[in-house]
C-alpha cells in the first residue's frame, strides 16, 4: 500500500498563491493515478483535479480550471498542486488521493474510487 502526506497549506490572501505537495510512500507513485479533493466545512467532500500515472494528462473541476497547475515527479515520488488567484471559496482542507491504475486512465472525479488518502492540508483564503 502507498502511504500520502500532504503539505504546504496555510491563510493567504485573495488573490494569492499556495504550493500544496503530496509525498508518497510505501510503493512507487508511477502505478497511481493521483487526485486531489477539498472538504469545506458543512460541505461534501468534491474533487479538484486527477493527473494521469504518466502525468500527461490531467482533468481540472471548472471551478479552479485556468488557477490551478498539477504536476507529479514520479522519480520523487511527488505530485504538486499550485494554486493561484485564490479566492474564499477555495478555503477547505485539501486532500489528496491515489488510485491504483494499469492503463494511463485519466482518473475518476469520485472518491470513492480511490483507494488511499493523506489525512489533508488547510487552506484558508482571506477576503
Amino acid at each position: 500500500q502507498v502511504q500520502l502526506v500532504e503539505s504546504g497549506g496555510g491563510l493567504v490572501q485573495a488573490g494569492g498563491s499556495l504550493r500544496l505537495s503530496c509525498a508518497a510512500s510505501g510503493r512507487t507513485l508511477s502505478t497511481y493515478v493521483i487526485g486531489w479533493f477539498r472538504q469545506a466545512p458543512g460541505k461534501e467532500r468534491e474533487f479538484v483535479v486527477a493527473i494521469n500515472r504518466s502525468g500527461s494528462r490531467r482533468y481540472y473541476a471548472d471551478s479552479v480550471k485556468g488557477r490551478f497547475t498539477i504536476s507529479r515527479d514520479n522519480g520523487k515520488n511527488t505530485v504538486n498542486l499550485q494554486m493561484d488567484s485564490l479566492k474564499p471559496e477555495d478555503t477547505a482542507v485539501y486532500y489528496c488521493a491515489a488510485e491504483l491504475q494499469t492503463t494511463d486512465y485519466i482518473g475518476s472525479i469520485t472518491s470513492d474510487d480511490y483507494d488511499y488518502w493523506g489525512q489533508g492540508t488547510q487552506v484558508t483564503v482571506s477576503s
